[in-house]
């Protein structure tokens, strides 16, 4: 069939979006109409060379839609079935797997192949075969999947909303509630507030910590910061540091979770200098491809006790917690129509990460009119 896709041809070119030709659901695969796509930093990390992806392209790891076509094998999926799909596939049967660590599913091999898990492509555009990002490709108005990176939600949860379970609400949330162990009473301070950070907030105050900081240079995320369980805000990690001095009588945060665009690595000691003796800092923002050097004071870290965790995904189950979350929402505990700061058409995908790059959003979406 035909569709309309948002392709990356090149390293630093914009995202262009053509008519693509879409091959049907092949062997444990499914057609999915797509309603709503998350425009997450980790796209852009892509398009400029600091993430990794095999060229051309169609990008989009985050979104929802409903199913269209089923291929053969499947006997938990259904035509109208409402989905949201998971960057990173689970399989149910590795290791990882069987041991409750979805996010680290070997199937997530498959991201850096480009092809699909069944083999071979299913997109084609100007005579070429194209990939999709994350095996997903969500910047589409369809795509067809494999079953093991589609989660089946209730019909009642809005699409646009449910498309932001695929990543960044689950990464946030599960970097303060599964890494960072936030306890209640406890005090979080999170650094960077986008799509992710914004719920890592979320995920400290459900978990009942005390005193929650948010940490962005931007004032406009600093005021909405608030609207998601922030307690303080500071525009610098230094400035932070006084704070949380002050918050907890010189103990320091329990927890520090970072969820920067882009981090570097002389971020991580200020982000341990915010932690106290036996504090939990969360690694959860990406890096470049190049970044190898990190400052750290490794007397004191060791001295200290504190511990820095690297996560992906928040540490989340996607088939558990995508529900979860979505159950959360409907019970008004989760926060979802607050994240979405600005709505574009697929034809505008360029100017919404010129939004999110300049500090305009916390998340913006793209919502497909079929």
């Amino acid at each position: 069939m035909k569709t309309k896709a948002a392709i990356l041809w090149q390293t630093g070119e914009p995202w262009s979006v053509e008519e693509i030709d879409l091959d049907p659901p092949r062997e444990r695969e499914v057609l999915v109409r797509i309603e709503a796509a998350g425009l997450c930093h980790s796209d852009d990390h892509v398009r400029v060379g600091d993430g990794f992806a095999v060229l051309p392209t169609i990008g989009g790891h985050e979104g929802a839609g409903v199913i269209e076509e089923v291929g053969p094998g499947i006997d938990h999926l259904a035509v109208g079935d409402h989905v949201v799909f998971s960057f990173l596939p689970a399989c149910g049967r590795c290791r990882w797997c069987s041991i409750g660590r979805q996010n680290l599913c070997d199937y997530g091999e498959f991201l850096m192949k480009g092809e699909m898990i069944s083999g071979g492509y299913r997109a084609h555009a100007q005579g070429k075969d194209v990939g999709t990002l994350s095996l997903l490709g969500t910047f589409s108005e369809r795509t067809v999947v494999h079953e093991t990176s589609v989660i089946k939600i209730d019909n009642d949860v809005p699409l646009d909303r449910a498309a932001l379970l695929g990543c960044g609400v689950p990464t946030g949330w599960g970097s303060s509630v599964y890494i960072g162990r936030v306890q209640p009473g406890e005090t979080v301070v999170v650094v960077g507030i986008g799509g992710i950070g914004s719920n890592a907030l979320q995920g400290a105050r459900i978990a009942g910590a005390k005193n929650i900081v948010a940490v962005d240079p931007v004032e406009f995320k600093r005021d909405q910061a608030k609207i998601f369980g922030a307690t303080h805000t500071a525009a610098s990690m230094e400035e932070a540091k006084g704070l949380v001095a002050e918050l907890t009588r010189g103990v320091m945060a329990d927890v520090a979770v970072c969820t920067i665009g882009i981090v570097e690595g002389e971020m991580i000691q200020p982000l341990t200098d915010l932690i106290s003796k036996g504090g939990r800092a969360v690694l959860t923002g990406m890096a470049r491809n190049v970044q190898t050097d990190v400052t750290l004071g490794l007397q004191l870290f060791s001295l200290f006790e504190k511990t820095l965790y690297g996560t992906v995904y928040g540490g989340c189950n996607p088939r558990s917690d995508i529900p979860r979350l979505a159950s959360l929402y409907k019970a008004g505990k989760l926060q979802l129509d607050e994240l979405i700061t600005r709505t574009y058409s697929l034809d505008q995908v360029n100017e919404g990460y010129a939004d999110m790059l300049a500090g305009k959003n916390i998340r913006g979406v793209i919502v497909n009119e079929h």
